[in-house]
């Protein structure tokens, strides 16, 4: 097998393993995050704005549909069901790791599909830190022309890295890497992480270098350690019965994506987006109070895509009753009046934000 059939057939192993299979580990720490109730809202519930400011682009609504997949053709209607959402209410989008259309352009209407049902859309393509070491300007450009994106996410894995067999285990250069992205490409560059999520330190360093927004990736959602470890476990070869104990041992490695936003955004030179275990719109509400401007859900909505339009819009629907209904709690007309909610910390999401 090819180097190229390689990375593809790893993104339908994390398809199917994502919708067959529990691949969440631990808490995002939302349930900690209390939303003070007030009691005299004084808005109108019917009324109430969802639209927010991104990146120079009014969205409708702070629902980001979050990188999930594409790179094999089993993967292209579910992106495409993933577009045509995107498109009909008017949200942010970002496609998942570009990697094996790159290496196999044969590939690339995988991803392409996705502006083709989102022609008005904000989408994001989506590249590695290590490939961008690798690959430089050549593969951001590429990758921003496969789906004329309007932003780029450049992604941290290397929880992930570290678990496969065929993982990139080298991270010098990242930082540098990102930097001259962000000179040099016509798009905004968003750096991610995918589940382990971003502390205030290197936040800093990656606002520093220019990027123009952080997402979180917080630990609490798709656990890739389990996922990593999972696929190792189904394999025969010599060392996957050591890098499956090394996934199970790594379950629990990450910052929760709750304390995540709050550092990021202490540090923040442009938005945040609160991605990692969040499942409903009250979830992105308490993102939004704790600094950030969208939140992001991949999981959450991927069973529904899978099942068609229908099922992901009545998903997409439901969040933004609890969204609105939350807001509507608060007191807040809008995403602005929302960013401004007092709140109360509890338990372990307490001590770490006070630590």
């Amino acid at each position: 097998m090819t180097t190229d059939k390689r990375t593809s057939s790893r993104k339908l192993d994390h398809l199917r393993l994502c919708s067959e299979t529990d691949v969440t580990a631990g808490s995002a720490g939302f349930e900690d995050v209390i939303l003070v109730h007030n009691a005299l809202p004084e808005c109108d519930l019917d009324r109430i704005d969802l639209s927010v400011d991104f990146l120079g682009r009014k969205l409708s609504s702070p629902l980001f549909i979050s990188a999930m997949t594409g790179g094999h053709p089993d993967t292209k209607e579910v992106n495409r069901v993933l577009g045509s959402a995107a498109e009909k209410y008017g949200l942010g989008m970002g496609v998942g790791s570009q990697r094996a259309a790159l290496e196999d352009p044969d590939l690339a209407d995988s991803f392409s599909i996705v502006r083709d049902a989102a022609p008005h859309a904000f989408l994001c393509g989506n590249i590695g830190a290590v490939q961008l070491v690798s690959h430089g300007m050549e593969w951001v450009d590429a990758a921003v022309e496969m789906i004329d994106a309007d932003a780029l996410c450049i992604h941290l894995n290397f929880l992930q890295e570290a678990i496969q067999p065929e993982g990139d285990h080298n991270a010098a250069g990242c930082l540098r890497a990102i930097e001259q992205a962000c000179k040099e490409s016509n798009v905004p560059i968003i750096v991610k992480e995918t589940g382990c999520g971003i502390s205030s330190e290197v936040a800093a360093r990656l606002f520093d270098a220019g990027v123009s927004a952080v997402d979180t990736g917080g630990y609490g959602g798709t656990s890739w350690a389990k996922i990593e470890g999972a696929r190792a476990q189904k394999r025969d070869a010599a060392g996957d019965k050591a890098l499956a104990g090394l996934g199970n041992s790594l379950i629990s490695w990450g910052i929760p994506t709750a304390v995540s936003v709050f550092e990021v955004a202490k540090v923040s030179k442009g938005p945040v987006i609160a991605t990692g275990g969040l499942k409903t719109g009250l979830d992105i509400a308490k993102g939004i109070v704790l600094g950030a401007t969208l939140g992001g859900m991949a999981l959450s909505l991927l069973s529904p895509a899978l099942s068609g339009e229908e099922s992901l819009g009545s998903a997409i629907d439901t969040i933004h009753t609890e969204l609105r209904a939350s807001m509507f709690l608060c007191g807040a007309k809008d995403i602005p009046s929302l960013s401004k909610a007092r709140y109360y910390l509890l338990g372990d999401i307490r001590q770490m934000i006070r630590t």
